[in-house]
């Protein structure tokens, strides 16, 4: 069975925008914390995910 996590930064209340990480075999899945129970979720290699979160970490992809 998958395990599914989210941020303890994201609490157990409020709007509920946060997004659920869990290990793959074919890398980190990403899935709407909103909707878990759906089943849908994107998968992404490791190595592209962690290009992402250090552009997160350095604003790269600020709006």
């Amino acid at each position: 069975m998958t395990q599914w996590r989210k941020a303890s930064y994201s609490g157990t209340t409020g709007g509920g925008d946060c997004v659920e990480l869990a290990a793959l075999a074919e890398g980190v899945g990403m899935r709407d914390s909103k909707d878990p129970q759906d089943g849908r979720h994107v998968a992404i290699e490791l190595k592209s995910f962690a290009d992402l979160v250090a552009r997160i970490k350095t604003g790269q992809l600020d709006l």
